[in-house]
């Protein structure tokens, strides 16, 4: 099968995971079930049919309003599934492109919690336990069939090092900084540490300098644009998660370019 027909498929199930995102999104800060009762209308609490439900076309049917009561449905629902399916389709056509088909599946996944984590903790400034320590176990967990798939155990063993080494610094830097580094970004860490690692090295030096140096420029940004004060507290879990992702699609690239450019000097 080809890479861009691989990605194709994994970009259609990724329009349907993003829908189960959003209801991640919007009940685990909540505290509420993810899995009963079924969808319902946030102003009305009307049942939401399945043909109602369906990724991006339910809600353009609908023209952006509850079949019930005709209440507004924020576009977030739409972008979230759109983003959802775009990036599954990049992340299994860079995956599949590389002969790493067999780790799809685990970078997937990591991938929808990159996106949920991301969308909570620019709203709520948390993240939450029910998805940051699950998640380790589950991408540790396809990763191994990865490896074994792929006959490299070894890479396991360098995403598992590098979870330790990523946990391990992300803990320092809380222990030095509580108000700049927080607790659920190191419960995060291992896990981004274990899917870049597992990847190479230099996807994990990339994946980890690009997350700070975003978190950086966007609080750059905020002083500057509003005004904020360097003792301003802003979510760092999706600068964090956008640097993960973009070593996983970048970074063997980008670490492979700064080496020449090294050995060139």
């Amino acid at each position: 099968m080809s890479p861009l027909l691989v990605a194709s498929l994994a970009g259609l199930l990724g329009l349907a995971a993003g829908s189960f995102a959003n209801v991640v999104i919007h009940r685990v800060p909540r505290r509420e079930s993810v899995v009963r009762p079924g969808s319902r209308c946030p102003a009305c609490g009307a049942p939401i049919a399945w043909r109602d439900n369906l990724p991006l076309l339910g809600w353009l049917l609908l023209g952006g309003r509850c079949r019930s009561c005709r209440a507004p449905i924020s576009v977030r629902y739409p972008l979230v599934e759109l983003t959802t399916g775009l990036l599954w389709f990049v992340v299994a056509l860079r995956l599949a492109g590389a002969g790493l088909g067999w780790a799809i599946p685990a970078y997937l996944a990591f991938a929808f919690v990159c996106l949920v984590l991301a969308l909570i903790d620019a709203a709520t400034r948390l993240l939450p336990n029910r998805i940051t320590y699950p998640a380790f176990p589950v991408v540790a967990g396809l990763l191994l069939v990865a490896s074994l798939g792929l006959g490299d155990l070894g890479r396991l063993g360098r995403g598992l090092l590098s979870a330790v080494a990523v946990g391990g610094f992300f803990l320092l830097l809380a222990l030095i900084s509580p108000r700049g580094m927080g607790l659920g970004d190191v419960k995060l860490a291992p896990t981004l540490g274990l899917a870049l690692g597992w990847l190479s090295w230099g996807t994990l030096a990339v994946g980890v300098f690009a997350a700070f140096l975003l978190g950086g420029l966007a609080g750059l940004g905020g002083m500057l644009a509003l005004g904020l004060s360097r003792k301003s507290l802003l979510p760092f879990g999706p600068w964090l998660v956008a640097g993960a992702l973009l070593g996983v699609l970048a970074g063997a690239e980008v670490a492979g370019w700064y080496g020449r450019a090294l050995l060139g000097a």
